[in-house]
């Protein structure tokens, strides 16, 4: 990892805990917010990559809010929240140990991106809101090649723009079938394991597994 030239990050799931929406409306929602939170982020892929199948696309915002749609009928939450969520969506809050680790990266003069499925603009109000606009150098988006992760256009994004060779870049991510997706194009790719999960098989193994951001700092 001594040779790493940029930082690539995933943003849901790996920087931004893509619970809290429900979780701030815990209250509202009831015991079952986290199962429904749950439902509603497996729906939202599994509607990325069935329309990526389909060749039918749709911006990441409209597909949250599509999934979020099924997930409170599955869940009998009352539709007078969608709103409510939809705006706490574009606001969530990050991993309590990603700012610091952020601003220690920076200082390191390292590049530093966002490889995500969401829009420029959910990208860029994310990063806005929990004040880490000056962090990044870029933001990539999918829209840019119009498919969702992972496919390998995708990843090539970064390595067109910064033009050094695929295994100087760590691409970081909390999705197995992300990391193996950035895996398999050739980068150096860390799973963030966060809740003890088991890797998926998909024909690549991670070089480091992190149980957080915070284990990073020791790795480059």
């Amino acid at each position: 990892m001594k040779n790493i030239k940029a930082i690539i990050f995933d943003a849901y799931g790996t920087l931004f805990d893509v619970n809290s929406a429900a979780e701030k409306c815990k209250d509202k929602i009831g015991s079952k917010w986290e199962s429904f939170a749950n439902y509603w982020r497996t729906t939202q892929l599994e509607y990325t990559w069935l329309r990526s199948l389909m060749k039918r696309h749709k911006d990441f915002w409209q597909i949250t809010e599509d999934s979020l749609d099924k997930s409170m009928k599955a869940f009998n939450v009352d539709p007078s929240m969608r709103s409510e969520l939809l705006d706490l969506y574009k606001i969530l809050s990050p991993f309590k140990e990603v700012p610091e680790v952020l601003k220690t990266l920076k200082e390191k003069k390292l590049k530093l991106a966002i490889l995500s499925n969401g829009t420029p603009t959910l990208l860029n109000e994310l990063v806005k809101n929990n004040k880490l606009d000056n962090i990044f150098d870029d933001l990539f988006s999918i829209e840019k090649v119009g498919i969702y992760k992972p496919d390998s256009k995708v990843y090539d994004m970064p390595y067109q723009k910064y033009r050094i060779e695929k295994n100087e870049i760590a691409f970081l991510s909390a999705n197995t079938w992300d990391v193996s997706g950035g895996g398999n194009y050739g980068y150096n790719a860390i799973w963030v394991n966060r809740n003890k999960n088991i890797f998926d098989n998909l024909d690549y193994k991670p070089n480091s597994e992190i149980k957080d951001l915070s284990e990073l700092i020791r790795l480059i």
